[in-house]
């Protein structure tokens, strides 16, 4: 019984392993925590295509909506962690939701950081007849105008929001916010003069990046855009200005680590194949090199920064 009961232990400490080997045996669902058709929506099923046939099994997108992306996150952070259901995060459910949502997951505690897929900067954006072209002639038209200038966003909260008001705050300057449901609307106003800026990322631009119907005057990573290398940076004229969206894969814990690997690996190698990433850049999306310990590094970073920022600016969970 004893030799019995020691078999059965060995056993039962090999069947995980031996079950994660064989991985993936099944479809793989990656979970969207927004609707269809939007950039998180299409990066992801570009990602599941490029899974699918680099492990022979069908990755799939589930769309979950609702409570900015934290519906769909509370649910895979429940999900068995046998690498079948992954989520397709963003910046927002992981390093920012924390601060400013009501949650029942812990993004350190919960999950698992895999890869991220892409990356994006935020872009001050105003009309193409806006009187400013520079950084610096923006900054001083908006002081001249104190109380006057407006931004719109995505709503209170939003990473268009977050996004200008950190930049706002480091350049000294001050807009009156103006929210919107999505920033189509707040695009149609810019357009239209009802508000004098917008920040976005390069995919929300696209549409009239090649119509010239806007400027570009500064975008918010450390370094230029590879989307747009003619664009300025903040961080020119404001030393350590920084700050990115990005789209990648979270798994929840407990989820074996050859696993976490593979898909890891996967995605790097994606990442560097110039075809993923012409369809990458279709998109208006940056293709990032980090390595899954580099994403981990990232996710605390920006945990970080935006717990700092959120206090700063005085925002209270919703």
């Amino acid at each position: 019984m004893h030799i019995f009961g020691r078999l059965l232990f060995i056993a039962l400490i090999l069947l995980p392993a031996q079950a994660s080997a064989k991985w993936p045996e099944r479809t793989v669902t990656l979970v969207v925590p927004f609707a269809a058709g939007g950039i998180t929506d299409l990066l992801a099923r570009m990602t599941a295509q490029r899974l699918s046939a680099v492990f022979e099994q069908s990755f799939i997108v589930e769309n979950v909506v609702g409570a900015a992306g934290t519906i769909a996150t509370e649910k895979v952070a429940r999900a068995a962690p046998d690498g079948y259901t992954l989520l397709f995060a963003t910046i927002t459910q992981i390093s920012v939701a924390p601060f400013l949502n009501k949650i029942t997951y812990d993004p350190i505690r919960d999950f698992k950081p895999v890869a991220i897929v892409g990356t994006s900067p935020f872009v001050i954006t105003v009309s193409a007849d806006f009187p400013a072209n520079t950084l610096e002639e923006f900054v001083a038209h908006v002081k001249s105008n104190s109380g006057r200038m407006t931004y719109g966003t995505a709503g209170a909260g939003s990473l268009s929001h977050l996004s200008a008001a950190v930049f706002l705050k480091r350049a000294g300057i001050d807009m009156i916010m103006v929210p919107y449901k999505g920033l189509a609307p707040a695009f149609s106003d810019l357009l239209g003069g009802t508000v004098n800026m917008v920040s976005a990322t390069p995919v929300e631009l696209k549409p009239f990046f090649e119509a010239k119907k806007l400027k570009f005057i500064a975008s918010s990573g450390a370094g230029r855009s590879r989307m747009m290398p003619g664009v300025p940076t903040i961080a020119e004229a404001y030393a350590g200005h920084d700050i990115e969206t990005w789209n990648g894969i979270v798994a929840p814990t407990g989820t074996p680590q050859d696993i976490i690997n593979k898909i890891a690996d996967a995605v790097l190698t994606a990442n560097n194949d110039p075809s993923f990433i012409q369809r990458l850049e279709t998109l208006g999306v940056d293709p990032s090199r980090a390595t899954r310990d580099e994403f981990s590094a990232i996710i605390r970073k920006d945990m970080d920064l935006w717990r700092n920022r959120v206090s700063e600016m005085g925002l209270t969970i919703q």
